[in-house]
């Protein structure tokens, strides 16, 4: 006799999944909770049932740890510690602590993290330049684990709650101001060709340089990752050329600092010979000499409003619509740029 199917992705119940799959319900249980003790090839198994059916554990079930789960696609500098702060912020008025993790430079976290995750069965999960695949997403709704995605690195998708910034307007508004100053050759260094954020700054680059009426250089544009040893020798490169930009929009603060360095090294003085702006307006942006014209991308208000949105999406009672929320850039003008020399 065939077994009989769970009912509905809506009444399916622990008894019926465990049925369907030939397990017990304690075990179907253990598999909810991230419990080792369980046959890869039987968690498997239930983990598709749960996909399948759309389980999503009732909220009376879900007795969470005081925990937000904070990911990075990397973990190595300033910007992480702005983000830092601002869930912190949002966490320690909730009386809750963070985790935090490091996804080693991949797109989405490995399995054995979803699995803890599950184990842990934090208040929420916020990712940052990070994504889960669609195992991932949905071993979080089985657990009624909500999730949200800060400035993804690529479309997050319609059903992903998201956080991000204006970076088209940052990347036209950069590159208007060494327009204004006089400059017409300007250089840019992207961050990763993958990431949306650094395509969507070159995008308004481009779009600044036609709205003026300047060409745009293929050759003045080079693809770095957002670290100063890319802005340090794609900058190099580009003030080697017999035909140097007199300036250079660096993508972020990082890169520009790497174009300090470079200018440093060749002899060119900021913003005499150079102008330089970058993007994010993390604190070194003031202290640097001379200090950083760059674009400011609210790190710690987006972190803030991620860890408010995950929170929310916890309390609420059923599912909600997807959120997708662009916080404003703006531009911040110091002592790196200045008009071009003859």
């Amino acid at each position: 006799m065939t077994p009989a199917k769970p009912r509905s992705a809506q009444t399916a119940t622990l008894a019926e999944i465990a049925r369907e799959a030939g397990v017990s319900a304690p075990t179907v249980s253990k598999v909810l909770n991230g419990r080792a003790d369980v046959a890869p090839a039987t968690r498997a198994r239930v983990e598709e049932l749960l996909r399948a059916c759309g389980y999503r554990r009732r909220r009376a079930e879900a007795s969470r740890a005081p925990l937000i789960d904070l990911v990075f696609h990397e973990l190595e500098s300033a910007w992480a510690m702005e983000v830092i702060r601002g869930v912190e912020n949002v966490a320690r008025d909730a009386g809750l602590s963070v985790v935090l993790s490091e996804s080693a430079g991949r797109l989405t976290p490995g399995r054995t993290w979803a699995d803890q995750v599950a184990a842990r069965r934090p208040h929420g999960v916020i990712l940052v330049l990070s994504g889960l695949d669609a195992s991932q997403r949905a071993l979080l709704t089985s657990r009624s684990i909500p999730f949200v995605v800060m400035d993804p690195a690529g479309d997050p998708g319609d059903d992903v709650p998201s956080i991000g910034a204006t970076n088209w307007h940052g990347g036209l508004a950069a590159t208007r101001h060494l327009i204004e100053l006089g400059h017409t050759r300007i250089g840019a260094i992207s961050g990763p060709a993958h990431m949306m954020c650094s395509r969507a700054r070159v995008d308004g680059y481009r779009a600044a340089l036609e709205t003026a009426g300047l060409p745009v250089a293929p050759d003045l544009v080079r693809t770095g990752d957002f670290h100063h040893e890319a802005g340090y020798r794609l900058g190099r490169a580009l003030l080697h050329r017999p035909d140097r930009p007199t300036a250079v929009f660096a993508g972020n603060d990082l890169q520009a600092l790497g174009v300090y360095e470079a200018a440093r090294e060749l002899g060119l003085r900021i913003p005499e010979d150079l102008s330089v702006v970058g993007f994010d307006d993390l604190p070194v942006a003031r202290w640097v000499g001379p200090p950083l014209t760059t674009v400011r991308q609210p790190l710690m208000e987006m972190a803030e409003a991620a860890a408010r949105l995950v929170l929310d999406l916890g309390r609420a009672e059923a599912p909600t619509a997807a959120t997708r929320i662009e916080l404003a850039t703006s531009l911040v003008v110091r002592s790196s740029t200045g008009v071009p020399s003859a």
